[in-house]
């Protein structure tokens, strides 16, 4: 739990606040935006939640919360945000919440499938999103879509032994021991409704996941905070821009309606309108 002591002031008067403890991840402001927002460089609480649903969510978001920035002047009941993640997204993809501060709070995500469930992108390694992944099949195979995002998946390679994917290009010394190891640009299907693709940019073994209508992104690409267009950012390009830009170009020959990324808000559009989004990102890469 978040420090009274250190409460921001940018919050506005009442129950529920974030402390300076914040490290900006975005992670709170898209699970609860009718509660948070960012000010000066962090997160706040905007408006106090006013229905049941707006407290749930910022419930959600206080769990989800990689540094426990979020915090509440009385004792909150915590029981129902607690078990509430993995909160389905979309019909077998949800959203694992327990962000870890070890991958700036990026998201991550659960495929739940026949064939073995999929974890993209590790979580925090709590236990209650352990018991509710046993609930739900436990863990089949963990796809790390870059270096960044790997947090906990030892963890819960131990726990589950779940078979781990990445890039030969990101491995690195948390990540030699992992199973399974990609080389090259071409994608490869990793079963019938799995294909993984490549994507050297962002960092140079960065690869994007897709299942179906849905494509996991890691950092490579998100929705923008203004919820208007698709987005990636130069600032944060740690490999190659124009090698983004190119692998940005690959992702138009595949038909997908949701983008789930790591960091930034997740979009979901007709398959021919995310194309056109996808179109003028890569537009505007090339201006920047």
């Amino acid at each position: 739990m978040a420090d009274l002591s250190r409460r921001r002031a940018q919050n506005v008067p009442g129950r529920l606040y974030v402390d300076a403890s914040c490290i900006d991840c975005g992670t709170r402001r898209w699970v609860a935006p009718d509660t948070f927002d960012e000010a000066d460089g962090q997160s706040r609480v905007w408006r106090q939640p006013e229905t049941p649903h707006q407290y749930e969510r910022a419930l959600m978001a206080l769990v989800a919360c990689p540094t426990a920035s979020i915090g509440a002047t009385d004792k909150e009941e915590l029981s129902r945000a607690v078990v509430a993640f993995p909160d389905l997204i979309a019909q077998t993809v949800h959203h694992c919440g327990y962000h870890s501060e070890k991958s700036y709070g990026a998201a991550s995500y659960l495929i739940q499938r026949p064939a073995g469930n999929v974890l993209v992108d590790s979580p925090r390694f709590a236990r209650p999103l352990v018991n509710r992944l046993e609930d739900m099949g436990g863990i089949a195979l963990m796809f790390l879509t870059h270096r960044d995002d790997v947090a906990d998946h030892a963890a819960f390679a131990r726990h589950f032994g779940c078979t781990r994917i990445i890039h030969a290009d990101d491995v690195g010394s948390g990540t030699r021991e992992i199973e399974r190891i990609v080389e090259g640009n071409a994608p490869i299907a990793l079963a019938n409704d799995l294909m993984a693709i490549p994507v050297p940019g962002h960092t140079r073994g960065s690869m994007c996941l897709l299942h179906g209508t849905f494509l996991f992104t890691g950092d490579h690409l998100h929705w923008k905070p203004d919820g208007q267009e698709l987005g990636a950012s130069r600032r944060v390009c740690w490999y190659d821009w124009q090698e983004q830009i190119r692998s940005m170009e690959r992702l138009l020959g595949y038909d997908f309606e949701w983008v789930l990324p790591g960091h930034g808000r997740r979009a979901n559009l007709p398959a021919a309108a995310m194309r056109r989004a996808l179109a003028r990102c890569i537009a505007d890469m090339k201006r920047q």
